[in-house]
């Protein structure tokens, strides 16, 4: 039996599907740009009479929002949202879904070790991701020079969008943890869609208190596409703390399914 390609083609539909979505928001999104700069002076105005609150609350700054990257990073905001539950669905579902569909104990029957079946698993969904993430990549930058003659940094553009595969990272992670340490879980998108909009509520309120520390708890905080557009690098602390997380919680979760106690259907 193997796993991992069994793994890839159960969620082959779901992946192109997310992928297409994804997409659609950029096309959407960008095909909206030559609109909005037709205006500039104007749509100037109207954003600097926004009060500053609701300005941080969608993450709009006026003074890059009127640029091709920065609409980018404005829409970038929402795609990262659906990608993050798409990674999280992938990180609590791979695992959890045996238990669920009472086929755990069938799969370890096999001479396969609870290392490897993880490692499959995780594998399979990593895969899906990066899937979902190059199709996305190709599209923005397309769309991009389909809707606008500006000059643009391409490597801004490309390391832009190349944020929402390090939330994606750390989604998935945290719904694998989930998936071991959470005794029974009927549904995925009840444990996903809680656990993401609440990480993204809470930076949302971050910046409109203005409290720069809730970024770190916050991992939609933790790549800013203005400060991209500005320095053209990451904030190399915030991806520091992903790579931490990320290990330590793929470590735990090995460590805690190679223990853990698998029942048996019955």
């Amino acid at each position: 039996m193997n796993v991992f390609f069994r793994e890839l083609r159960a969620y082959r539909k779901s992946t192109l599907i997310w992928a297409g979505s994804l997409s659609a928001i950029v096309l959407v999104f960008i095909g909206m740009y030559p609109a909005f700069s037709h205006d500039v002076e104007g749509l100037y105005k109207v954003l600097e009479n926004f009060p500053e609150a609701i300005r941080a609350l969608v993450n709009i700054s006026a003074q890059t929002f009127l640029s091709v990257l920065g609409f980018y990073g404005y829409l970038l905001n929402f795609a990262v949202l659906a990608a993050a539950i798409q990674a999280m669905n992938l990180g609590v579902g791979v695992i959890s879904k045996e238990g669920a569909g009472k086929t755990a104990d069938f799969l370890l029957s096999k001479p396969i070790t609870r290392t490897r079946v993880v490692s499959a698993k995780l594998g399979a969904a990593l895969v899906a991701i990066l899937f979902t993430n190059v199709v996305f990549i190709a599209v923005s930058y397309l769309a991009v020079i389909v809707v606008t003659n500006e000059s643009f940094s391409v490597e801004t553009l490309l390391l832009m969008a190349s944020t929402m595969l390090l939330v994606q990272l750390i989604f998935l992670a945290l719904g694998a943890l989930f998936s071991v340490i959470i005794p029974k879980i009927k549904s995925v998108i009840a444990v996903s869609l809680p656990t993401v909009f609440a990480f993204y509520i809470i930076g949302a309120i971050g910046d409109v208190l203005q409290n720069v520390e809730v970024r770190w708890v916050s991992p939609f905080r933790y790549y800013d596409p203005m400060y991209i557009i500005t320095n053209q690098s990451l904030e190399t602390k915030y991806l520091l703390v992903e790579v931490v997380f990320v290990v330590v919680a793929l470590v735990a979760t090995y460590v805690i399914f190679v223990k853990k106690d698998i029942r048996a259907a019955v």
